[in-house]
């Protein structure tokens, strides 16, 4: 009955789509955020949904959008020369049928992150993106939420409707996305149209939020806690009120300590000491071992490279007994464990070179959106209230996300791109609009001349 509805579901807005083609463009990202592939029991698992859906939002585009205006920038550039230098990495890959197994939806994410600010031309279109974002990552993070008031969740405990620990349902990555996520929600508090902000939006936003600042103790992602203060200090910096408001986020956080289950403060305590808890200090060790592989392999080794990798490190754990409580370090070794953080990822994979691109296109994104939030924090029209707000939520979010990578892989995660997608939009569109604009005041300036007498 569940794949029957999934699939009726996914026709129907496939069907919708021939008459309103944005709309196939939600469709991919309700796919590559929810996977409903995953929730299936087999009927969509025998079907590529994801590269069913990616082929008819681009061919939707070519045959009935409007393409005047598009754009080709640098950011798409350094992406389409990103899964240029993936695709080579591929195929000198260590390991290469894992690597292909990778490469077949990493290409998707990038060349989607290109393609979707051709879509992205007009305010509602670049809104209806974000909303989509926000509902599709919201069916997890409402569904973790609500187990975690209930039952208070636990580490690789918290059901998020799959048994597949990856992607969006892993614990760390969804807290992550989720905190990332609230500036977001906020700004469709304040400056949505297609849902006008009244008291229905309103409270189901900051229910959203509270279930987002739940995730990370639901999963007791370490990863989660970093990001909720990291965006908490630059939610603080940008308030007219901060000697109000920070003392209150202070005392509420404290007021919260003795709700918190003891398991979450017990790993929390582990942030201190990475040799007390054997998944941090697999991390260091596994960076470590990053940074000797490419002294040798300057050009990474392809995907899932981590794979090769083995090596021995000294943890520390405190044993109680009958004679009293002590620290016992002990020697593990180990072989085969995932990067965790995507700087490492992305460094040990695709090189130098693909770790350049990498961090010049996220360095490139952020910049770009902090002179549009400079540009226009001052205007306060109907028609430019919304851009530096929107401008500051995107750019919030994109720090969390760089700041929450450093501990999990989520270098190709089609949902950052998605994210990056809508900054290119958003810097397109308001180039268009300064242009447009710039072009009225000259003819009406030049027609004014020729009125002038002789």
């Amino acid at each position: 009955m569940r794949d029957l509805f999934f699939l009726a579901f996914l026709g129907l807005f496939g069907l919708m789509g021939l008459k309103r083609p944005f709309l196939l463009v939600a469709l991919y990202a309700y796919i590559d955020i929810v996977s409903p592939q995953r929730l299936s029991y087999f009927l969509l698992n025998a079907i590529p949904i994801s590269a069913i859906a990616f082929a008819l939002m681009v061919g939707a585009w070519l045959a009935v959008d409007d393409k005047k205006n598009c754009r080709f920038s640098v950011r798409k550039g350094l992406m389409l020369l990103l899964v240029a230098w993936c695709g080579y990495t591929t195929m000198t890959a260590d390991f290469p049928v894992e690597a292909l197994s990778k490469w077949n939806w990493v290409w998707k994410a990038i060349v989607a992150g290109v393609f979707l600010p051709l879509v992205l031309r007009t305010r509602l279109r670049i809104e209806a993106l974000a909303l989509f974002m926000i509902l599709c990552a919201s069916t997890i993070i409402i569904n973790g939420g609500m187990k975690t008031a209930l039952s208070g969740g636990g580490y690789g405990v918290l059901n998020l409707m799959v048994e597949n620990n990856s992607g969006l349902y892993e614990g760390s990555i969804i807290s992550c996305v989720a905190i990332s996520l609230i500036p977001l929600i906020l700004w469709f508090t304040r400056h949505g149209t297609i849902f006008p902000p009244d008291w229905r939006v309103k409270l189901f936003a900051w229910c959203l939020c509270l279930a987002c600042m739940l995730m990370p103790i639901g999963t007791e992602a370490r990863t989660g806690l970093v990001c909720l203060i990291l965006l908490a200090g630059m939610m603080l910096m940008h308030s007219k009120r901060k000697f109000v408001y920070a003392p209150l986020i202070a005392f509420a956080g404290i007021a919260a300590i003795p709700f918190l289950p003891a398991s979450f403060t017990d790993r929390m305590k582990t942030i201190e000491n990475h040799q007390g808890d054997e998944s941090a200090s697999t991390r260091v060790a596994v960076w470590m071992w990053t940074l000797d592989y490419v002294k040798t392999h300057p050009g990474g080794g392809g995907f899932d490279n981590y794979l090769a990798n083995s090596f021995t490190y000294h943890t520390q754990e405190t044993v109680s007994d009958g004679a009293g409580t002590r620290v016992e370090s002990r020697l593990v070794t180990d072989r085969g464990r995932a990067y965790h953080s995507a700087y490492f990822e992305m460094l040990g994979e695709q090189g130098y070179f693909g770790f350049a691109i990498w961090a010049l296109l996220h360095g490139i994104c952020f910049i770009r959106t902090e002179a549009i939030r400079r540009r226009y924090r001052t205007r306060d029209g109907p028609q430019d209230a919304w851009i530096a707000p929107f401008a500051l939520a995107l750019q919030q979010g994109h720090v969390v996300y760089m700041v929450g990578s450093l501990f999990v892989g989520i270098a190709y995660q089609p949902f950052v791109f998605m994210m990056l997608a809508l900054q290119i939009g958003l810097d397109t569109y308001v180039t268009r609009r300064a242009k447009d604009a710039a072009r009225r005041d000259l003819q009406a300036a030049l027609v004014a001349r020729q009125r002038l007498p002789a």
